[in-house]
């Protein structure tokens, strides 16, 4: 069998997935922080304010990343969920319920610093405009999905239920994608892309690369760290996980 094959159904085992997250979610973590810290600091303390909203646009580094990623975490948790619709894969059940959470924080993020960032340069704190609402949308598709998941005692049924639900929300994406080229809105139009060239001047941009990619690698610790969880907590009654509990029990007597 292909190694990679190979690998890949040795991570399906729960015991296996449970040594894998638990090695490398604090690394997701650790390099995650650093890289959005090193980002952060440039695009707060070291890139020029910009000509036209100065130091106010600063709030990009942090609002550009987290709508990206609200996007991505949402077609991470469909993709898991349809696998584990068509193949039966409890890992991917666990993985795309994992998502949820991290994603709705990410949505949160970005519609909270897009009504700040709107205040000083729409004169309002909300505006029904296409990409926002469309967004706020979003952010009730992950609560939904989390509510249907704890909603049923079933693990197993509930991750089918909320997966679908998951699924049927992907329609929502590229309407928020492409929302401000669809429709006239006070959102502006895409300036920064990562692959291609930006209308942004190229100083402000490396900032900016460095959260991006410092999300991505937060969102995988995240992933591994929710899903470990998740993972004990479904095989909570395996005598596997009683080999884990039990040296800590032993320490704390």
């Amino acid at each position: 069998m292909n190694p990679i094959v190979l690998w890949f159904h040795k991570l399906g085992s729960p015991p296996y997935f449970d040594r894998f997250a638990a090695r490398w979610a604090p690394w997701g973590h650790g390099i995650g922080l650093l890289m959005m810290a090193v980002g952060l600091y440039g695009g707060l303390f070291q890139v020029p304010a910009d000509y036209q909203q100065g130091d106010s646009f600063r709030i990009l580094y942090i609002h550009v990343p987290s709508a990206w990623m609200s996007l991505a975490v949402y077609g991470a948790m469909a993709f898991y969920a349809a696998i584990a619709l068509i193949w039966r894969i409890k890992l991917c059940e666990i993985l795309a319920m994992a998502c949820a959470p991290i994603g709705a924080a990410f949505t949160f993020i970005t519609l909270a610093t897009g009504s700040i960032w709107g205040k000083p340069m729409w004169g309002t704190w909300w505006d029904w405009d296409p990409r926002l609402t469309t967004e706020l949308v979003l952010l009730f598709m992950y609560l939904g999905v989390i509510g249907l998941y704890h909603a049923i005692d079933d693990r197993r049924a509930a991750a089918r239920a909320a997966g679908l639900l998951a699924i049927v929300g992907v329609v929502l994406l590229p309407v928020i994608r492409y929302s401000v080229v669809w429709w006239n809105s006070l959102h502006q139009g895409q300036t920064i892309r990562m692959f291609g060239e930006s209308s942004m001047d190229s100083s402000m941009v490396w900032p900016l690369i460095w959260v991006v990619l410092g999300s991505k690698f937060w969102f995988l610790g995240s992933l591994l760290a929710r899903a470990r969880a998740d993972n004990l907590l479904r095989e909570s009654g395996k005598a596997w996980v009683g080999t884990l509990v039990a040296p800590a029990t032993e320490a704390r007597r």
